[in-house]
């Protein structure tokens, strides 16, 4: 396994850092991507909680950070 390092937690070697660096920014920019970020400007931030948006497209919600990062354990992420 790699040795990991700052700016690079799951130890990717430089190749596989770069590709997955590209495949994030692409991600990041999309218009869904851009849209969910502007509605979450205007509904406010905050530190104690994250805000939800259901992959069945209905409208976003506040939740706790555990739950909305465990989505996966809810076959929401595919």
């Amino acid at each position: 396994m790699a040795i990991k390092k700052p700016g690079n937690s799951q130890g990717l070697s430089p190749a596989a850092l770069r590709a997955k660096r590209s495949r994030d920014k692409a991600a990041a920019m999309t218009t869904k991507r851009k849209d969910r970020k502007n509605e979450n400007q205007k509904i406010g931030q905050s530190s104690s909680s994250d805000i939800h948006h259901p992959s069945n497209g209905g409208s976003p919600r506040r939740t706790s950070i555990a739950y909305n990062r465990a989505t996966h354990t809810r076959g929401e992420v595919s």
